[in-house]
């Protein structure tokens, strides 16, 4: 009987055609892998990380981000296991594994013991995408955000991460987080509605490919939830990426998220799959 042999290793520019097919198995659950691998071109100085591949007999099989976040590709059981180890002999530290919930849990579930308890285990969100304009009304208050705006947008956005992930983004690392906003509205990805200098309302795409992207950071100021805001100005958003960015958008949300969740199926948003985080 013959053994089929495997290993896993870094990902090269060397194998990028491989893995482009890999990532196209499914084009919407892997956009942030694809995005990231269209930015760096799998050169380790810009990629802030690396991807590991998972090969059997010679074959490349499954793949996994593994950088501040880790984030499986079409991980087989084999792979999952394979991976674990990897990153358990590696020592590495990501912030937070993110995916398909068939691939997450059973990753965590072999690094727990090393890696745990986690901060934050979200472990049912809801995986949705929308491939045309919203049939609701668009907010036509909506609009990009511009640059010299970065000071009036910042505060939402460390109030919506703060709010979402439970941790200040600006512990630690504050000129990285400020970065990180001002890149996104250099991208022409932050999208706002803005009134007299106060931000009512704010989203931005996190990561997109030619096929589609993810929004994130969704925000409605506290005290305007619960009015119809949310709906109208996301279905602006939805109008504004399909026309500039990618046809298709997605995001993922907590199950336990109901006012969330309503929102977007008022957009037009229908649930496609279920992803699961684990914050550390």
């Amino acid at each position: 009987m013959l053994k089929t042999t495997t290993h896993v290793r870094p990902l090269t520019p060397a194998d990028l055609a491989e893995l482009y097919l890999l990532l196209d198995r499914d084009r919407l659950a892997n956009l942030f892998v694809r995005n990231r691998v269209d930015a760096t071109r799998l050169q380790t100085r810009w990629l802030g990380g690396q991807i590991w591949g998972y090969f059997e007999d010679g074959i490349l099989v499954s793949a996994c981000h593994a950088g501040a976040n880790v984030v499986p590709v079409q991980a087989t059981p084999a792979a999952i296991d394979a991976f674990a180890d990897r990153a358990i002999s590696d020592n590495i530290r990501p912030s937070s594994i993110v995916g398909p919930r068939d691939a997450v849990l059973p990753l965590w579930k072999r690094l727990e013991p090393c890696w745990g308890p986690a901060r934050s285990p979200r472990l049912n969100q809801p995986f949705m995408s929308i491939e045309h304009d919203s049939p609701l009304r668009a907010d036509p208050r909506v609009r990009r955000v511009l640059l010299d705006e970065f000071d009036t947008v910042y505060p939402s956005c460390v109030a919506m991460f703060t709010e979402e992930v439970g941790v200040n983004p600006e512990v630690g690392s504050r000129s990285g987080y400020r970065a990180r906003v001002a890149q996104l509205i250099s991208q022409g990805w932050s999208f706002a509605i803005i009134e007299d200098g106060e931000v009512l309302f704010k989203a931005e795409v996190g990561a997109a490919t030619p096929y589609a992207c993810q929004l994130q950071g969704v925000y409605v100021r506290p005290d305007l939830r619960g009015r119809g805001l949310a709906a109208p100005a996301l279905a602006a958003v939805v109008r504004h990426v399909r026309a500039t960015v990618s046809p298709i958008v997605t995001l993922y949300v907590n199950d336990h998220n109901l006012a969330a969740r309503r929102a977007y199926e008022r957009v037009g948003f229908t649930h496609i799959t279920t992803f699961a985080s684990i914050l550390l």
